[in-house]
């Protein structure tokens, strides 16, 4: 009698076991639908070496669908840039002592407005998925999704020359200081989204 209640007492803490050491994963109802969007996903996260944006643009014709798409992911990544630049240089000018203080955080903002809008040239397509979508009696629609993305370093790097360029600001300007203050805005950039 002890034996079989040692070995039902045995079967049950086995069955606990294999209950608790189940699948991890989220379930979901049966009324819902797991959906895969192409070019999206940890893969085109930002990182410590890009930034990166995805996005897709819809339309009657194919073309425009990929122009949407494109204009999406580069506002995306510009407004991404502009707030993360203006973070390093907000963080850059306040940890620096200066008499002009105002007049070199206005020659910061402006020139990362500056190199924003230059480097955005510098980007490139790292998915680009088309889709179809066959309506019956109308017409057929295009999406098309992308994912962009831009190197820190040559951010950075253009960020340093075109402040190296002015000379107010190149007095005060320590490009190992600041491009640790970039780092550091990229990871708390990362850690928040």
């Amino acid at each position: 009698m002890k034996r079989t209640y040692s070995l039902k007492l045995a079967a049950i803490a086995m069955a606990f076991v294999a209950v608790s050491c189940g699948s991890s994963e989220e379930t979901i109802s049966e009324n819902e639908e797991v959906i895969v969007i192409p070019c999206s996903g940890p893969d085109y996260f930002t990182d410590d070496n890009a930034f990166r944006a995805n996005a897709f643009g819809e339309s009657i014709d194919m073309n425009t669908a990929k122009r949407k798409a494109m204009s999406n992911a580069k506002a995306q990544l510009a407004g991404d840039l502009e707030s993360v630049m203006k973070l390093v240089g907000d963080n850059y000018v306040m940890s620096r002592e200066m008499n002009n203080r105002e007049e070199v955080m206005e020659r910061f903002e402006e020139n990362a407005r500056t190199v924003v809008n230059q480097t955005l040239r510098g980007i490139r397509n790292i998915c680009e998925v088309s889709t179809v979508v066959r309506n019956e009696g109308t017409q057929d629609t295009y999406r098309y999704y992308v994912a962009i993305e831009l190197s820190a370093e040559n951010l950075v790097t253009s960020y340093y020359e075109s402040l190296s360029q002015d000379e107010v600001v190149r007095i005060d300007y320590n490009y190992e200081r600041f491009k640790e203050t970039f780092e550091e805005e990229m990871e708390n950039y990362r850690n928040n989204r």
